[in-house]
């Protein structure tokens, strides 16, 4: 066993409800803390005192200078395993071009597909590594990581499957989600309706066999899918026995109400919720699922967060990383951007960073500083944890820690 501290300040981030607004107030702050582990898991979380008295014979990391202690972020939603830069589309973005006109110039969401597709299933394996890397060492220990950029059988399964082996090679956890249905690909001869069937039919059962997921993903917009396809898609999805997700009003309203009619675990984006998809969602055990990076790249509102939390939803942050429209892939930043834009508490962000975030992925034992959790942790070189949204994000942790393992 290792006891670690003592930390200047210490915030398990227990405690606190999944659902609705929270205030600073409601933050556990253990001062002159320390924290003990064992074989990756937490044992114990206490008065730095208290622990060395009771566990007289572990050993003992000292920390000696000013640290705060936070959970190990949580990064719910991100297409990191991919290949190619669309910087020829953020150029055309910001001289004015519209999502259309850069379509039509061979950009977009197909432009990722067809590097993808050229790319070695290696090439991508490394690719999600360095991601996945980059994203530790800035205090994010688990990530969620799509496909989507295949929309066939072969690189659908290809991407996957370079999940499944840089989840070998990182010490983050992946969490792997199949959205082969971001859009309907240009080479395929059908309807939209046709093509969600074909992946019911043809895909799901690979992936099942080979256990490459249980987790389906669809992007509903007008440019991608629409609502009755898409609710049918989902609900044949999880009869198989895979568990939702959706892209869900990002440039128009709707997706969330087929997500909460599917009893989808989140539904992500938001951008453009209206009053009804809010109350929808608040009145759901629905994760609503905020992606700012999205935003800041797109150079769009943010999705309503406050409005969703004084509703009453579970809103969990995620940096949407992937290379049309949140190339920038820092959690941190931008949640410290939408706290700013937003009006968010620290510990609203806190816990959108960690326990709302693993409830978004079904993940019963990280996010929290507790007996029993992955000793998934941070530490930042201060000694008041409101420093690390104050810097807005150019504050990083220090130390971090996965499984115990710094």
């Amino acid at each position: 066993m290792e006891l670690i501290g003592p930390f200047s300040q210490i915030l398990p981030l227990t405690a606190l409800p999944l659902k609705g607004a929270l205030h600073d107030e409601q933050l556990q702050i253990i001062p002159n803390g320390g924290i003990l582990t064992d074989a990756g898991k937490i044992v114990a979380v206490d008065d730095m005192k208290q622990l060395e008295h009771r566990y007289p014979d572990c050993d003992v990391t000292h920390i000696t200078k000013p640290m705060v202690l936070l959970p190990g972020f949580i990064d719910c939603h991100t297409h990191i395993c991919f290949d190619g830069s669309r910087n020829r589309d953020y150029a055309m973005r910001i001289a004015g071009k519209s999502y259309l006109e850069i379509a039509r110039a061979g950009g977009g969401i197909w432009d990722s597909v067809t590097r993808t597709r050229e790319a070695e299933q290696d090439t991508l394996v490394a690719n999600t590594v360095a991601r996945a890397n980059r994203h530790l060492q800035e205090g994010v220990t688990t990530i969620e990581v799509k496909s989507g950029y295949g929309l066939d059988l072969k690189n659908e399964l290809k991407m996957l499957r370079a999940i499944r082996a840089a989840s070998k090679q990182t010490k983050a956890t992946l969490v792997p989600t199949c959205l082969a249905a971001h859009m309907r690909p240009k080479d395929f001869d059908g309807t939209e309706e046709e093509y969600l069937q074909w992946i019911t039919d043809e895909l799901l059962p690979v992936i099942q066999s080979e256990q490459l997921t249980e987790r389906i993903d669809i992007f509903i917009e007008e440019t991608a899918f629409t609502p009755a396809p898409a609710l049918h898609f989902l609900q044949k999805a999880i009869e198989m026995g895979f568990s939702a997700t959706v892209h869900a009003d990002q440039f128009s309203a709707g997706g969330a109400s087929v997500a909460v009619a599917a009893g989808a675990h989140s539904a992500d984006h938001l951008e453009a919720s209206d009053a009804q998809s809010i109350a929808l969602l608040a009145a759901s055990d629905i994760v609503s699922v905020v992606l700012p990076g999205a935003s800041i790249g797109l150079g769009m509102q943010y999705a309503p967060a406050r409005n969703l939390l004084d509703a009453g939803a579970c809103v969990a942050i995620a940096s949407d990383w992937n290379p049309g429209s949140a190339p920038m892939g820092d959690l941190l930043m931008q949640a410290a951007a939408i706290s700013a834009a937003q009006k968010l508490s620290t510990a609203e962000v806190f816990a959108g960073l960690t326990s709302r975030a693993a409830k978004a992925l079904s993940l019963a034992d990280t996010g929290q500083l507790t007996p029993g959790f992955a000793a998934d942790m941070q530490a930042y070189a201060c000694s008041d944890y409101r420093d690390i949204l104050y810097y807005q994000g150019k504050m990083k942790p220090l130390w971090v820690w996965k499984k115990g393992n710094r």
